[in-house]
């Protein structure tokens, strides 16, 4: 049995179809997805938090900015430069970032202590008053000071418990001096910590050194 040859004509047409429809789908825009929605995306990273400048010979810094505390410390912060006009501002925000949790007496006696610490960590003034943090400081040895002493000036401070320990405390100090170089910077920030000791009856807060 044969078959009959399929007609020319009817290949042709089925031809100029499908070429037809080819050429419709070349013309046919492209849908391009939409940019997601700033609400769906999420919060933008925040920006990285500012590094805080250490005192001189490795005393702890403190990056206030890294914690809750610390951010509400920075928001209170004075322009630099603000001088010591400034300085109030500072004590009111390092006392909300941390509220009070030691006696009076212990806050005063660290308070003072924290300091004095600082000072002569800074300018080299009576180091050999700390021998437990400037162990290699003796009466007759000169220190050629980082910072200048008529120029320091701490601006604000507070005395808080480290931790859950009664007996451990950290002094956190803003303050501001002049360099070798004669540069001028305000807004340094220290962490000082103690450990409350008892010596034949005596008890005392003592200056940790530095880690």
């Amino acid at each position: 049995m044969t078959t009959a040859p399929r007609s020319p004509h009817l290949l042709l047409l089925c031809t100029l179809v499908l070429v037809a429809a080819g050429v419709a789908l070349l013309f046919l825009p492209v849908s391009r997805p939409s940019p997601p929605s700033p609400a769906l995306t999420g919060p933008s990273p925040p920006a990285a938090a500012a590094t805080t400048v250490s005192p001189t010979t490795g005393m702890t810094p403190s990056v206030l900015a890294a914690s809750s505390a610390g951010a509400g410390l920075e928001s209170a912060m004075p322009p630099p430069g603000d001088g010591p006009a400034g300085d109030r501002s500072i004590q009111q925000g390092l006392e909300h970032a941390w509220p009070a949790d030691l006696s009076p007496g212990d806050q005063e006696e660290l308070l003072r202590a924290g300091r004095s610490v600082l000072r002569a960590d800074a300018t080299g003034i009576d180091r050999n008053q700390w021998p437990t943090v400037f162990p290699d400081v003796s009466e007759d040895q000169a220190v050629a000071p980082a910072f200048a002493a008529a120029r320091f000036r701490i601006q604000a401070a507070v005395a808080r418990r480290e931790g859950s320990s009664p007996d451990r405390a950290v002094v956190h100090l803003v303050w501001a001096g002049a360099d070798r170089g004669g540069t001028y910077t305000d807004g340094r920030i220290t962490d000082l910590f103690f450990t409350r000791t008892t010596r034949r009856g005596i008890t005392a807060w003592d200056p940790q050194p530095p880690p």
